[in-house]
């Protein structure tokens, strides 16, 4: 039986294929949507070429020690905050030795976490042609919360690779 609220596959295509013609690869660090975000992306074919794999870092203190989320950061700003998804993105690249990284951390819900409300979330993507990250307030379930930050995390990748500055791989 399918969850209606779980993302399509289909959201993942671009990201590989784009990927796949560029020679380039993708590594995830999750913290909110604990591995669907991955999940999603391994449900293309031909993903191998460029999905190199993933942390999920759901526990604060796992930013840190797996990810490589400096501490004084995690410490100071909490593990929701748009420098924190920056830097996962850029642990997951590191990490999992990738050109791409693309990261979620934020609030599923029900309840707020650290003063933050639920369906905060932050999605981050690091490359060598950019970086961005995107600030989101999902409402629903945590279901939709979830959902919503990997169909976000894969259009931010799709847009900074289709981006002009993006049309020549990097290696």
């Amino acid at each position: 039986m399918t969850n209606p609220s779980a993302p399509e596959p289909v959201l993942a295509a671009p990201v590989v294929h784009l990927l796949v013609e560029r020679g380039e690869t993708l590594a995830v660090a999750e913290s909110l949507t604990g591995g669907l975000l991955a999940a999603t992306i391994v449900e293309v074919a031909g993903v191998s070429a460029v999905f190199r794999g993933g942390l999920v870092v759901y526990a604060t203190d796992l930013k840190a020690t797996l990810a490589g989320v400096p501490q004084p950061l995690l410490d100071k700003q909490g593990p929701v905050d748009p420098d924190v998804a920056l830097a996962l993105a850029e642990g997951a690249r590191r990490t999992c030795r990738a050109d791409w990284g693309l990261a979620t951390t934020g609030v599923a819900g029900p309840d707020p976490q650290d003063d933050k409300p639920p369906g905060l979330v932050y999605v981050a993507v690091a490359g060598p042609t950019g970086r961005r990250v995107d600030e989101l307030k999902i409402d629903g379930p945590r279901t939709a919360v979830r959902a919503g930050a990997v169909s976000h995390a894969l259009e931010s990748l799709v847009t900074l690779l289709r981006s002009p500055t993006a049309n020549t791989p990097h290696h």
